[in-house]
């Protein structure tokens, strides 16, 4: 494919924006070569500026569950539009779409919007902190909650020991309150409470983790965070920015019944604008101000446009559209392992609802440590390959992959074909 126009665009950009992205694995980094800039997104594909259509399994990561350009939220968006972009006051379109999040996700009674998954998990950080009285979190190495400093934390030495940050730029003091251990091991999580008396507020979590690839909680992994939470007189945070309206129609907690304090979300919720929100029971809740004394506040919190296309979005899912996507999930999942195992590349696979991932490992994958046992090099050889033809997968081997209502069983066996044809060229360069 001839994407002359996206090295152009990419040398431009690198000119005014830092890295040439604004948001880093855009970048390329992980897979080599140079960003597709894109022009336009329908249904299940994006097309670049230079014509190049591709199926698309990103989906703005994640919050597209519709499809690019819905024809309900586009009208949604183009109707609130001309009424207005912003306000600085409350709408009646907040409450509707929390009465929405409140009907779908079981955990919330009530909650509170802001404008991205970030400000979510920070926001949901600092009111399990002002409602415990106490300063420490734990967080799992390989979980992202966006890019807040208490998040920017790589694990310490063992679960005994504080994290140390991951970025410049990060304070002693962060890191010296944020205490990191493996995903999937309870007993670190009970060592670091021993460790730490009195002093953890909460956990967060990851329920299905994400972003270090699609990594499944082992089976009684989140019952037992619930149990030595309430042990401990700590909080338990659900981050479902990523898995709310993708693992179920209620998220995580939806499927499984394991009911956190606090639940963070985003992504679908704003139907592919800027958004986030964080809720929990009434009790927690109402420790936010103006009613209580935990501080929360956004310029654009609950910006209209956003509020219009959750609406939107929300309103088009029913348990139907669930079975659909989890189907779909289903058949890719399975498509692309039986074109691994008869190519005899090693690998694993994983499906929660429409989330889907794979490593190039012979697994299993659990945590960090076993995912970066994957063969990066060959992934960024395979995402060259089926970028060559027409398939947009996730630049980066640690990152799930999404379907949407607009993806068709025709467009999975299209993506399986595309994989066992890849397979020709990027085994035969491994082997040359």
């Amino acid at each position: 494919m001839n994407r002359t126009h996206s090295e152009a665009a990419f040398a431009r950009a690198k000119a005014s924006i830092p890295g040439g992205v604004n948001s880093t694995v855009r970048a390329f980094r992980a897979v080599g070569g140079t960003p597709v800039f894109m022009r336009s997104g329908a249904g299940a594909t994006i097309t670049d500026i230079d014509g190049n259509t591709y199926l698309d399994y990103v989906l703005s990561w994640g919050p597209l569950v519709l499809g690019h350009a819905h024809p309900a939220v586009v009208a949604a968006i183009k109707t609130c539009a001309e009424r207005g972009t912003s306000y600085g006051t409350p709408t009646e379109a907040e409450s509707v779409l929390a009465e929405l999040v409140v009907r779908d996700v079981p955990s919330i009674e009530k909650v509170r919007f802001c404008s991205s998954g970030t400000e979510a998990t920070a926001n949901a950080i600092r009111l399990a902190r002002g409602y415990t009285k106490r300063e420490k979190i734990i967080k799992f190495a390989g979980c992202y909650h966006g890019s807040a400093d208490p998040f920017l934390i790589a694990a310490g030495s063992s679960a005994l020991t504080n994290g140390k940050p991951n970025s410049a730029g990060i304070t002693e003091g962060v890191a010296r309150d944020t205490v990191v251990v493996e995903y999937n091991d309870l007993d670190a999580v009970r060592a670091a409470f021993s460790a730490n008396p009195e002093q953890i507020a909460a956990i967060i979590v990851e329920p299905v983790v994400g972003n270090m690839g699609l990594v499944l909680p082992l089976p009684g992994f989140l019952e037992g965070l619930r149990d030595v939470t309430r042990a401990n007189g700590a909080l338990l945070i659900f981050d479902e920015v990523m898995t709310g309206w993708r693992v179920s129609r209620g998220g995580v907690q939806g499927k499984t019944g394991v009911m956190p304090d606090i639940t963070t979300l985003g992504k679908v919720i704003g139907g592919g604008l800027p958004v986030g929100a964080f809720g929990g029971p009434a009790g927690i809740m109402d420790h936010l101000t103006p009613d209580g004394d935990v501080f929360q506040a956004g310029t654009l919190s609950g910006n209209p446009l956003a509020m219009a296309a959750g609406i939107a979005t929300l309103s088009a899912l029913d348990d139907a559209s669930f079975d659909v996507l989890t189907a779909l999930g289903a058949r890719l999942v399975a498509g692309l392992s039986e074109v691994m195992t008869r190519r005899s590349v090693p690998h694993c696979t994983a499906q929660a609802g429409s989330m889907v991932g794979f490593f190039f490992t012979n697994g299993p994958v659990t945590n960090l440590t076993s995912a970066k046992t994957a063969d990066t090099a060959l992934y960024g050889r395979f995402f060259h390959a089926m970028l060559d033809r027409g398939i947009y997968l996730a630049p980066a081997q640690f990152e799930a992959g999404f379907i949407s209502l607009a993806h068709t069983e025709a467009d999975i066996d299209r993506t399986i074909a595309a994989a066992d044809d890849a397979f020709t060229d990027v085994l035969m360069g491994a082997r040359t």
